[in-house]
């Protein structure tokens, strides 16, 4: 009997836990580009820039299936400072393309640009991405 008065409790933290991990990688993410630079510089890492606008769904499905990957994340954050930057609500730099949305970005803490590319990507192809961007830095 016991544990049926426990089951709605159990359910509960079940939904919790898992609806806070979906939203957990929401905050790695800066949105502020020339904080992202200052962050690069004092931790010596480049910066992944995803560039993307509010009703794009090919961006909201990127978001959904890619980068809400714990795995995907790890890898990112390894190595690169995560900044999204939408067009229609964030200051984006001039030097950098906002039409064809999802587009990706690749730069040093110089802000000299090494890798780009655009589209959707699934989770193979974002490893993908992050490989050429890798080659292209050497």
């Amino acid at each position: 009997m016991r544990d049926k008065k426990l089951l709605p409790i159990k359910l509960l933290m079940l939904t919790l836990i898992f609806c806070s991990s979906l939203y957990s990688n929401e905050a790695i993410w800066l949105h502020d580009y020339d904080q992202a630079i200052q962050k690069a510089k004092k931790e010596h890492k480049d910066i992944y820039l995803f560039i993307g606008a509010d009703i794009c769904n090919f961006c909201k499905k990127y978001k959904k299936h890619t980068l809400s990957d714990d795995a995907v994340m790890r890898r990112l954050t390894r190595d690169y400072i995560p900044v999204y930057l939408s067009r229609d609500q964030h200051l984006i730099p001039d030097h950098f393309e906002t039409y064809g949305v999802p587009r990706h970005y690749f730069l040093q803490a110089n802000e000299e640009v090494y890798f780009s590319t655009q589209g959707l990507l699934e989770i193979a192809g974002f490893y993908t991405m992050l490989d050429e961007a890798e080659l292209s830095k050497e």
